[in-house]
């Protein structure tokens, strides 16, 4: 089985594996005791801020541990909106962002708050003068995904940090779920005030995330009791999977050149393989909708198109048929039937939204071979499904 799933879910990495085994074995303490376990559970939870603040080039009491990604974003836009309400009660994202941003949002609103979604190009980017038009002096939080997890568009986040430099009002919120460890990620420079991440994404364990709060700033705590993560979120800290966090983050960092080069040509390859049929179409991508490629940019690791007439789930299974695991838009709404909330923001029909297929994969799997492998299974899908799929006429790739 190929897995190229991998913005969903990825392997955990052998030496994550062996730390967190010793540490389940070795250290049971509870970090919050004042016996000997109690004091070295405590010394690695401190030690795997550490690494991770050098990792992101921050402080280590800038980093605050959660269960994930979910819990993160929900912390941050949670946690500002009641925190500085009093400051005003408006709200801004984009309109492509994660279900536990999007949502999260949708139930702000229904508590009193004014929510601004802006638009994104027809390549799946943040259209800048837009959220600048948004502004107001009633807002106090933008949030926006480095990379977006179903297409792979990289949003211009460090353009935002600027427009939003000396807002003193406005918290910056940065979803990096799916960018540590593959692209840059370092939350002064992006001008970020908050940036979330997750183990799971880059080889760690899935259950543990870090939210970035920079120093000076105070959230309104989601989780309260014994005032762990410096008042944020009480509860035991689950010292196996941050410690597992830790090292898979130093891991995916050191690697990043690696990941990047190796990724991109992958990358590269899957595209080709995909423009040989014509039914095809290629979501976001630049030279498709006739732009530079120095204006906008797509992740290495995320490759996504779309079969009009088609639908995504029909095409997992095809896939799954020929050894290859691919997904349908996000793992936290592939079982969905409706169209793809991202894609139809982005411009795309309902027959080309209902359709699309997410195809993500790693540095490990070798470049040229996976893309063959890939374009061969593809053929044989395209063989099987093309008399199902619904034609009609003037359908396309999008102008």
């Amino acid at each position: 089985m190929l897995y190229m799933d991998y913005a969903a879910t990825t392997p955990m990495h052998p030496e994550v594996i062996d730390a967190m085994t010793e540490v389940m074995r070795l250290h049971y303490g509870n970090p919050s005791s004042l016996h000997k376990l109690g004091v070295e559970s405590e010394l690695l939870v401190r030690r795997s801020r550490e690494t991770i603040a050098a990792a992101l080039r921050c402080k280590p009491g800038e980093i605050r541990f959660t269960s994930g990604g979910t819990e993160g974003n929900n912390a941050a836009i949670r946690g500002t909106a009641y925190k500085y309400r009093h400051r005003g009660n408006h709200l801004i994202a984009s309109a492509i962002e994660h279900p536990s941003v999007h949502e999260t949002l949708g139930r702000l609103e229904k508590d009193g708050f004014r929510v601004t979604y802006v638009p994104v190009s027809r390549t799946g980017h943040l259209e800048l003068d837009k959220l600048q038009e948004a502004l107001t002096e009633d807002t106090i939080l933008v949030s926006l995904m480095l990379v977006n997890n179903e297409i792979g568009s990289v949003q211009p986040v460090r353009a935002v940090g600027e427009l939003l430099r000396g807002r003193a009002k406005t918290v910056f919120h940065v979803d990096a779920v799916q960018a540590i460890g593959k692209l840059p990620v370092v939350p002064s420079e992006l001008g970020a005030d908050l940036l979330t991440g997750a183990a799971h994404k880059l080889g760690g364990p899935k259950g543990a995330g870090l939210l970035y709060v920079r120093s000076g700033l105070e959230l309104e705590p989601q989780l309260t009791g014994g005032g762990q993560e410096f008042g944020l979120r009480s509860g035991t800290e689950n010292v196996p999977a941050i410690v597992g966090m830790a090292k898979a983050i130093r891991i995916a960092v050191e690697k990043q050149p690696h990941f990047l080069s190796r990724t991109s040509a992958l990358r590269e390859g899957l595209i080709r393989e995909i423009r040989q049929f014509s039914e095809l179409v290629l979501t976001g991508e630049i030279e498709e909708a006739g732009l530079r490629p120095e204006e906008h940019a797509m992740a290495p690791h995320i490759v996504h198109f779309a079969y009009p007439g088609m639908k995504s789930e029909v095409l997992v299974h095809a896939f799954e048929q020929q050894g290859i695991c691919v997904s349908a838009r996000s793992a936290c709404s592939s079982g969905a039937e409706e169209p793809s909330r991202v894609m139809l923001a982005m411009g795309c029909n309902p027959e080309e939204a209902r359709s699309g297929i997410r195809i993500s994969y790693s540095a490990e799997q070798e470049p040229e071979e996976t893309a063959a492998v890939f374009g061969r299974a593809l053929a044989e899908v395209m063989k099987k499904l093309r008399p199902q799929a619904v034609r009609s006429s003037g359908r396309g790739r999008r102008r």
